[in-house]
């Protein structure tokens, strides 16, 4: 059913279900929020953060928007990350990307007349991807240009959340990370923070050799 009110149903079948299984969930999910993680990650359908994470309502305070991009004059993304970083005091803050993402594809095609919008939204990434031109144009494969691109993305906007004033000058600044979603696997790859993402790909690989053996 391709309609808002299958959407209806399933809340109120997963109301009703961890009603009956944890009658005092939403009680306690009323009396307030403690968030450790602050996930900035795009909008696209495909990365909904809580369910490729398994984070239960009240773990994750998300942030989304096109290509995951963080910028100083962004209002709206600036006073999501003051309120995460200030009021909600996190630990740690999350930007996660995604391959065969549309925003970033966008970046590396020509700006189109009918997202006037969205091309004043991604400017700085066409400039991050000039920054980048001979590594991106020494991929011959496009999809993979796009995926590559994706990453250095990440990776540029959690140099700039870094940066900013907004976590700098926090009491307790967060610790902040970059992350890609693979489609294919399912799969999150860490891109920052290498020390931890060598034990994380070490855990991968002792789960395959247990199924395998």
């Amino acid at each position: 059913m391709n309609h808002p009110k299958r959407l209806l149903l399933s809340n109120l079948a997963w109301s009703q279900e961890v009603s009956t299984r944890e009658p005092e969930f939403f009680s306690e999910l009323a009396r307030g929020q403690q968030p450790r993680f602050l996930w900035i990650g795009c909008s696209d359908s495909r990365v909904p953060a809580e369910r490729i994470t398994n984070a239960q309502p009240g773990e994750l305070f998300v942030h989304r928007n096109i290509a995951n991009l963080y910028t100083s004059d962004d209002g709206n993304t600036s006073s999501v990350i003051e309120y995460a970083v200030h009021a909600l005091k996190v630990e740690h803050v999350i930007i996660c990307g995604h391959h065969h993402c549309g925003g970033v594809r966008a970046a590396l095609s020509p700006p189109s007349d009918a997202l006037p919008i969205v091309n004043r939204r991604i400017a700085g990434l066409r400039e991050l991807a000039g920054r980048h031109r001979d590594e991106l144009h020494a991929i011959a494969d496009f999809d993979e240009r796009v995926d590559r691109f994706a990453e250095l993305n990440v990776i540029e906007q959690v140099r700039l959340l870094r940066e900013s004033p907004i976590v700098r000058r926090a009491p307790r600044p967060p610790q902040v990370h970059g992350w890609i979603f693979g489609l294919r696997a399912g799969l999150i790859t860490q891109l920052t923070d290498m020390d931890e993402a060598r034990d994380i790909a070490g855990m991968h690989a002792e789960a395959h050799q247990s199924v395998a053996a």
